[in-house]
């Protein structure tokens, strides 16, 4: 046990912090991407004229906005035991934020100008073709700065991960700080290595919102 700061605690953990950091950024972005996709499906279910869809779409989004992150992972990986934490890890995280950004979309499809839809129909487009050349591209362009700061909160997020023995780098600092009684030191690094992570990400996402004008 050191009495001050054990610099060299810093130093024999940050290579094991640094593979640890390589799970999260991989579940952050493969996380992302399923948020990104399922959200995008779960709005434009959510918007079919039968209730035979729109209704167990409703009650499975709100289902999963109610419940929090660290029950659905533990209940994922009861449930699926025989699967890689890390796949859990992913889909949970996924489909957690599918539920949130699915609003975000709606959100960005309310906001097309009504006279849009009009136009479509009065060209005669097919709905496929009303969605992918009309109206996605315009609510997605509107949406993008938000979809940016879910991306971050998911990152800042990504430590649940650890509960289901994903080694991602929140549980190499526990590890690391349990076997060396280093917590200070390697919990301190971690949420360095975040910060210097996330922080370049939200000025990016503040610029695109300036540029996009929101």
């Amino acid at each position: 046990m050191n009495d001050g700061f054990d610099w060299d605690a810093v130093r024999e953990s940050l290579p094991l912090l640094l593979e640890g950091f390589k799970v999260t950024l991989l579940a952050t972005v493969l996380g992302t991407l399923v948020a990104a996709v399922l959200g995008l499906a779960v709005a434009v279910a959510g918007r079919a004229p039968s209730r035979l869809v729109t209704v167990p779409v409703r009650a499975v989004t709100e289902f999963v906005r109610s419940t929090p992150l660290l029950v659905q992972l533990v209940g994922a990986a009861a449930l699926f035991n025989t699967v890689e934490p890390l796949y859990i890890g992913i889909a949970v995280l996924g489909i957690h934020y599918a539920a949130y950004t699915s609003e975000v979309y709606r959100a960005g499809i309310d906001g097309v100008p009504k006279g849009q839809w009009e136009a479509c129909r009065a060209l005669s487009l097919s709905p496929r073709r009303t969605w992918q050349a009309v109206i996605l591209p315009q609510a997605v362009r509107n949406v993008l700065p938000a979809l940016g700061n879910y991306a971050i909160s998911m990152f800042k997020e990504t430590p649940f991960l650890a509960v289901i023995t994903v080694q991602e780098m929140v549980f190499e600092a526990r590890k690391y700080g349990a076997d060396h009684f280093a917590y200070t030191e390697v919990f301190t690094l971690a949420g360095l290595i975040f910060l210097v992570a996330s922080y370049p990400t939200s000025l990016l996402m503040r610029k695109l919102e300036k540029r996009l004008g929101h």
